[in-house]
């Protein structure tokens, strides 16, 4: 089984592409396509983290809540945030409301301003070149590399991120390719 799906424009994709309509949006435009920039990767990270416990399906429904919330993800303006502003989050039924998610995405704000490489060069020095896997089965949930990432990242005082949100990370944002062998990637 090679975990491929022929869609209606005949394209085999990934399976997950086709469960939910968003997703195919998602695959074709932005899971796994090369991602830089210090902003750009805080929001991913921030994304990831409050996906935890949950099915990325919610997030990626919630995202331009999540981006109103958090001012574009401007880690200038969420490292500025106050008690007031959690509390103001906690309020908001367009994100998912969870004080701890919340407050260490403010906290990471705050951490990743504070790095001296920048956080995109950080994340970016634990990407890996593999082979693509063949089926769904053969996807890791974590690996040496995102185990790694989430050690540097709390050596360095990022909370809410481990291993498992590290790798979901990775290939969210192009640091790997998990798009199946056969996936006929858009463009």
């Amino acid at each position: 089984m090679t975990s491929l799906v022929v869609g209606d424009d005949g394209r085999a994709r990934c399976h997950w592409a086709y469960s939910a309509p968003e997703y195919l949006e998602y695959h074709d435009t932005e899971w796994g396509q090369v991602i830089r920039g210090d902003e750009a990767l805080y929001e991913r990270l921030t994304l990831e983290a409050f996906q935890s416990g949950l099915s990325w399906i919610t997030i990626l429904r919630k995202r331009p809540a999540f981006r109103a919330a958090f001012v574009d993800f401007s880690m200038e303006k969420v490292a500025a945030f106050t008690s007031e502003d959690v509390e103001r989050l906690m309020a908001d039924p367009g994100i998912v409301r969870n004080r701890a998610k919340i407050e260490a995405a403010v906290n990471n704000a705050r951490v990743a301003l504070d790095l001296p490489e920048g956080l995109s060069a950080l994340l970016w020095g634990f990407a890996v070149e593999r082979p693509r896997p063949a089926t769904g089965a053969d996807v890791p949930a974590i690996t040496p590399e995102s185990t790694a990432m989430a050690k540097a990242l709390k050596k360095a005082g990022f909370k809410f991120f481990g291993p498992t949100t590290a790798y979901a990370l990775m290939q969210a944002t192009g640091m790997t390719n998990d798009h199946l062998v056969g996936c006929e990637l858009p463009g």
